[in-house]
């Protein structure tokens, strides 16, 4: 297994010379510099959850929750539906320069949503940041690829940005509710002012980008449908949730999705030099990874979720006094991201990503054991099973999708795998969340959301056995 995993890749588009290291492939100086802006990005998600009861009593919206729902959805939708076209451009056009723009970008708009004076120009504010988020995240993966040829470099590196997404999940509920308590919700976006210069100073200094494929033409059309595609998929599963699935609006969009989609295939089959070159789907662990990520975030983020509402609404703990409660398992993301990254580079990926997710799934069924008066340390374990299978799994899903894809695609290749993850976190939170909507029993609607997620883990489980190497 070890010397296929450290083998060079067949590459079916012919070679790329911009795999080749920009700089001293064992510094870890470089990972500090795209981890940093990374930090800021998913620490920002947690952050802004934990504020969002305090800005819906600053703009006095009363019981109409919808506009504050939005500071949050608003951000996932642009999120999920530009990182596709932001791969492809971190490509096309760099990816050291396209990640600068989206830290700087997103640093601009955190301003911004602190300086707030009302909640349409938060929201505004808001979907500005997805953006800025949408070109870090793919172009830190492509940079991570760039800097680190080395396979088994490359997957300990991996792991460390995981590890890194980790930490900045377990910290969000905790520096949120500490923030928010203490000096306001206006913190919990000025707080990624410091964070995002640091990470512009770091990779101007220590980051050296790859070549950019730069090609004749910019596949426009291409960009347009697939963010369309993804933002449909995400606003309509967003909606659904909300507003139910027969609303108007989440019923637009699903009637916009399959329109879209095959509009953007369509484009991409007749395009000269199309954005997301057909033939990567052709590889079963690109496409077998994609699917682990999307099957991976729907359980995941879905049960996380409703496990929040647990401790929050039903067992009434306070914003403070949850995000302490699911430590366990927050904090077991990030050790088990690194040391997921260190088994993947010594073992290949196949191993790590089946084991982890089956871990994750034990852990989901045992959260079955949840109930109005459990007492808390038997939930401390099914909380740490499934923080660890999920982290454990991805840096292995990670490495096989970047692996599998040459490296001048290495942006789009990384925009396929967190699209798909962020439309399985959004399709997580609005069918698990709907199971424990006010209105049915909550101990029922939480039981049935753990048996979905530990299918999900068992399904992706099957996916990886079947589809990678």
């Amino acid at each position: 297994m070890r010397q296929r995993f450290e083998g060079n890749p067949d590459d079916r588009f012919g070679p790329s010379r911009e795999a080749a290291a920009p700089g001293p492939p064992a510094s870890p100086v470089p990972l500090l510099a795209l981890c940093t802006g990374f930090f800021m990005v998913m620490l920002d998600v947690t952050i802004v959850t934990v504020a969002l009861p305090p800005i819906g009593r600053d703009f006095h919206t009363g019981a109409d929750l919808s506009g504050v729902q939005w500071v949050a959805d608003g951000y996932t939708v642009v999120f999920a539906g530009m990182l596709l076209s932001a791969g492809s451009i971190g490509d096309r056009l760099g990816s050291k320069g396209v990640f600068q723009a989206g830290l700087a970008f997103f640093t601009a708009t955190s301003v911004g949503c602190g300086l707030a004076p009302s909640l349409p120009v938060l929201v505004a504010m808001r979907l500005l940041q997805g953006l800025g988020a949408a070109l870090v995240v793919p172009t830190s993966l492509a940079l991570i690829n760039a800097s680190y040829p080395d396979r088994a470099r490359r997957a300990r590196a991996i792991g460390v940005w995981g590890g890194v997404s980790g930490l900045a999940a377990a910290a969000g509920p905790v520096l949120g509710g500490l923030m928010v308590a203490g000096l306001g919700w206006r913190s919990a976006f000025f707080v990624n002012v410091p964070i995002g210069v640091l990470g512009l100073l770091l990779t101007a200094r220590h980051v050296a980008g790859p070549r950019p494929a730069r090609t004749t033409r910019l596949d426009l059309s291409g960009q347009l449908a697939a963010a369309l595609s993804l933002s449909a998929a995400a606003y309509g599963v967003i909606e659904g949730g909300h507003a139910g699935w027969g609303s108007p609006a989440a019923l637009a969009a699903f009637a916009v999705l399959p329109v879209a989609v095959a509009a953007f295939v369509v484009i991409e089959r007749h395009a000269a030099d199309p954005m997301l070159p057909p033939g990567l789907f052709r590889r079963p662990a690109f496409s077998g990874a994609a699917v682990v990520g999307l099957l991976l975030n729907t359980g995941f983020y879905g049960e996380l979720f409703v496990v929040s509402f647990y401790f929050q609404q039903y067992r009434h703990f306070g914003v403070l006094a949850a995000g302490l409660a699911m430590l366990p398992q927050t904090a077991m993301v990030a050790l088990a991201a690194f040391l997921g990254g260190r088994t993947t580079a010594r073992i290949g990926p196949r191993v790590p990503m089946v084991a982890g997710l089956l871990v994750g799934a034990a852990g989901f069924t045992a959260l079955l054991v949840a109930g109005r008066s459990t007492p808390y340390p038997l939930l401390v374990l099914p909380l740490a099973l499934t923080g660890f299978g999920t982290a454990f799994t991805m840096p292995a899903a990670v490495a096989t999708a970047v692996d599998a894809a040459p490296a001048r695609h290495a942006g789009v290749a990384a925009g396929v795998l967190n699209a798909a993850r962020q439309v399985g976190s959004a399709m997580g939170v609005a069918v698990l969340g709907a199971l424990v909507a006010p209105g049915g029993s909550f101990s029922h609607g939480m039981r049935l959301g753990s048996v979905i997620a530990a299918g999900c883990f068992l399904a992706a489980a099957f996916c990886a056995v079947r589809t990678v190497p």
